[in-house]
This record gives structure tokens, C-alpha cells and sequence, in this order.
């Protein structure tokens, strides 16, 4: 943990695309047993801060600090063993694979195998849609099912920090109501979360905190309430 009891540490983050420069001296922070949501329009550049944190995407200058360790000559299979669960947009299961095998593959960095029962069962009591189809390919899943499996594939890591990209993208609003419960609840059970989402009222209602992010400069910040309150933010992702 770093001094002042930050968990996640982002200084002057700079990333490009080659001539493109996605994030222009991003810095924010997170602490433990938080949820920090981060708003924006597409093309803001929330995904590529979640990815440069996991370390898909090298950035040209600036620190990112988990634990006070500075995560950016790390590979990302390190940044996970390190306790960063990362559930990408588009949410990256594997298809041909079946829910079971899914969260079996999210466990090869764990250490205490004797745990892993628990872990399994704590998992499908979050998700019980999960528990009926464990033996199902994940392909075969519906949009929020597989939601619900990438999120359970991320909690059967035991990482401290889960990095969320979009996860009510595409679903009827009563699975999104499911699916941030289920957040709440994990969170309350110590899990950390850095959240990246369109739904900007739903993801405000959950957070702790949250950033705001406009052409991949951070142009306000502060307590969720406060957030949903500013006029600015009303007006451009809350609808008025």
C-alpha cells in the first residue's frame, strides 16, 4: 500500500495511438473499499485508462501505482497475479468453453487452491443463473449472462481491485438493476472497484466517487451526490 493509503495512484498518464494521443496527463486515485466510476462520452478515453492500468497499453509518460509499486514496465500477466482483475468491454469469455471451465481458468494465478470451493460457491450464489448453467458453453449464454460470468471470472481471480469496463452495455434495464447490485454487494465484501460506464446515472448511484472524462482530459471530479448534482453533468450524461 502506498503512504497515504491509496490503493491505485495514476500521475500525469499520457498514452497515444501512434500520432494520437488518447489521454492527456490523466491523474486520479482510488482508494481501498471504493467504487470510483468514470463518465464520459465514447471516445472520452475511459477504456484505454482501464487498459493501460492492466498493461495492454504502454503509456508514453506519467506513473500508475498499485500498492505504491509502479505497475508500467510490468506485463499484464504480473499486473493480475498483483490483484488486478480486469473485465474488459465486449467482456471477453471463451465461447467454446463452459461456464465451469470459464471461471476454472480465471483461478491459474491463485495460490491457495483449498479456497477455490468457497470462491465457487460464493460465485454462483451471487449469480444463480450461473449455478443452473455451470455446465453450459458460454456461448450459448445470454448478453447478461455473459456479463455475469465475465464478473464471477473476474471474482474467482481474488484480485483487490476489479477493473469494470461497460458492464450494462447492451442489457435490458432489469438485468443492468441485477448485475449493479451484484456490484454493490461485492463491493461490500471488500472488493475494490474502478468502474467505466455509459450509464452514467446508474454508475453515480453506485459510486463512491467518480471522474469525469471529456477527449481524455479529466475536467471534473468529486463525491458521486455531488456529481449527479452539477448542472455540467446533468446537462451532458444524466439528460437534463
Amino acid at each position: 500500500m502506498s503512504q497515504n493509503g491509496t490503493l491505485l495512484q495514476v500521475e500525469d498518464l499520457e498514452v497515444a495511438y501512434g500520432n494520437i494521443v488518447a489521454l492527456h496527463g490523466i491523474s486520479l486515485e482510488v482508494h481501498p473499499g471504493e467504487i470510483v466510476t468514470l463518465i464520459g462520452a465514447n471516445g472520452a478515453g475511459k477504456s484505454t485508462l482501464l487498459r493501460s492500468i492492466s498493461g495492454l497499453v504502454p503509456p508514453r509518460r506519467g506513473r500508475i501505482l498499485y500498492q505504491g509499486v509502479d505497475l508500467r514496465t510490468l506485463p499484464p500477466h504480473r499486473i493480475v497475479e498483483m490483484g488486478i482483475a480486469h473485465v474488459p468491454e465486449g467482456r471477453g469469455i471463451f465461447a467454446n468453453l463452459t461456464v465451469l471451465e470459464n471461471l476454472k481458468l480465471a483461478t491459474w494465478t491463485r495460490r491457495d487452491r483449498h479456497e477455490l470451493t468457497r470462491d465457487y460457491e460464493r460465485v454462483f450464489s451471487l449469480f444463480p443463473r450461473l449455478a443452473e448453467r455451470r455446465h453450459q458453453l458460454a456461448g450459448t449464454l445470454s448478453g447478461g449472462e455473459q456479463q455475469m460470468l465475465a464478473v464471477a471470472r473476474a471474482l474467482m481471480m481474488r484480485g483487490r481491485l476489479m477493473l469494470l469496463d461497460e458492464p450494462s452495455m447492451g442489457l435490458a434495464p432489469l438485468l443492468v438493476r441485477e448485475i449493479f447490485n451484484t456490484l454493490r454487494e461485492i463491493n461490500a465484501s471488500g472488493t475494490t472497484i474502478l468502474l467505466v460506464e455509459q450509464n452514467a446515472r446508474q454508475a453515480l448511484k453506485l459510486a463512491h466517487r467518480g471522474y469525469v472524462l471529456e477527449t481524455g482530459r479529466i475536467v471534473l471530479s468529486g463525491n458521486a451526490r455531488e456529481l449527479m448534482e452539477n448542472p455540467q453533468v446533468k446537462q451532458a450524461y444524466l439528460g437534463g
